[in-house]
């Protein structure tokens, strides 16, 4: 991609609507667009790196077994009444009449939905076990929306739900999903903590959230510096009985053991090996997939821009052209990295060195190449690493092998 036939127009000034570090750099570096308080629209930057968390996430989902759907936005609020949460909801549900009389509302989630389509064709024990997942816009009319994406009115979430004969199929299944929720949150390169959680209005009676540390957190844990233990409460530690400390924290997961919560009241029943009638058991597994793009920004920045992980970056290298002459040397480096599936961005732009350095910091991809005096003279290319700020010196040759192994290419 050439910096200069893209639609990326970073600012020089933070932006004055930001209330954190990871809204501050994510308008800033043009990855998105405040359409309102609480509304964004993500731009090609915000749109790769979004649909890189979502890839991670099908990956890791699809490798349990789970087959992908997508529900409607659109729920009517009659299936909300059946389970009663259409009152539990009520505050945060976005409602309204069509234009033939039908209460409807923008779905805050999907466990009646999901609840009522299993129903319809699920008979026997025969079908059992399977998990459905989905990753789509939810809707909450949030009181107060801030941070960005961390509380917005409009967000991207997973959710999949899983449905078992038995209590011990959903025990298999949980497991089974922690598991998934481990190797997703690592591979997005964050540092995460697992904690029992309450159920809240979800229901059920076994629940984990995924934590990340961050100053903006609005949950809190407790952690020991001895045994390296998180906790809920604030009373000494139990292992070690020493006094914890206070840690601000944000959520970007969240999985619910329901059993028959929402089987019973759907009508989601299957006749067993005896024939008789029995309620599916359930399990909801959610992750905020918009709200780990700023879970990452906020603990992976510094003075100069963002920090991506390698695997989640908008590009996996920039390329600054910074001398006459080598914009062709430039093209045909990239062109070799795209072939062996190195995404890179060519920063062509007839601008100074500085401004080019700057706004490659700001986007943060993982690797900075520069093709400029030392390449013309010398057949050598300058690599910078972005996370460490180790600066490498390479034949074109090395610098293409060297990024290739950091690939795994």
């Amino acid at each position: 991609m050439l910096f200069s036939e893209s639609f990326i127009f970073t600012a020089r000034e933070d932006p004055k609507t930001a209330d954190c570090t990871s809204h501050k750099l994510l308008l800033k570096g043009c990855f998105l667009y405040m359409v309102s308080s609480g509304i964004y629209s993500y731009l090609p930057l915000g749109h790769r790196v979004l649909e890189n968390v979502s890839n991670i996430i099908r990956k890791h989902m699809n490798a349990c077994g789970a087959q992908e759907i997508l529900m409607s936005a659109l729920q009517p609020i009659e299936m909300w009444q059946k389970t009663g949460r259409d009152k539990d909801l009520e505050e945060v549900m976005f409602k309204f009449k069509d234009r033939k009389n039908r209460d409807l509302c923008l779905g805050p989630t999907h466990e009646e939905e999901i609840t009522e389509i299993v129903a319809k064709f699920l008979t026997s024990y025969k079908q059992l076990p399977f998990t459905l997942y989905q990753i789509q816009a939810k809707f909450r009319d949030e009181p107060r929306p801030r941070f960005g994406l961390m509380r917005s009115a409009e967000f991207i979430m997973k959710d999949a739900y899983s449905f078992d004969i038995d209590e011990e199929g959903l025990a298999l299944n949980y497991e089974k999903m922690l598991g998934a929720y481990k190797k997703i949150f690592t591979e997005c390169g964050l540092e995460f903590v697992e904690v029992k959680a309450d159920s809240g209005v979800m229901g059920g009676d076994v629940s984990h959230e995924f934590m990340v540390a961050a100053a903006i957190g609005e949950d809190e844990l407790f952690y020991c510096d001895k045994c390296k233990q998180y906790f809920k409460e604030s009373g000494k530690c139990c292992n070690c009985k020493l006094d914890l400390k206070e840690v601000k924290t944000v959520e970007i997961g969240h999985v619910f053991k329901l059993g028959a919560k929402y089987s019973k009241v759907g009508g989601a029943m299957f006749l067993d090996n005896k024939g008789k009638s029995q309620p599916v058991i359930m399990g909801c597994y959610g992750i905020g997939v918009s709200r780990i793009l700023p879970a990452i920004v906020q603990t992976n920045h510094d003075d100069k821009g963002i920090i991506w992980p390698k695997g989640i970056s908008p590009f996996d290298v920039s390329i600054l052209i910074l001398s006459d002459g080598a914009k062709e040397n430039a093209i045909e480096i990239s062109g070799t990295l795209e072939d062996l599936g190195i995404s890179t961005l060519v920063d062509d732009r007839p601008l100074s060195a500085g401004v080019k350095f700057n706004d490659a910091y700001l986007i943060g991809n993982p690797f900075v190449v520069v093709v400029g005096k030392n390449f013309i003279n010398s057949g050598k290319l300058d690599i910078e690493v972005r996370k460490t700020k180790e600066k490498l010196c390479f034949t074109k040759d090395e610098a293409i092998d060297f990024l290739k192994k950091e690939y795994g290419k």
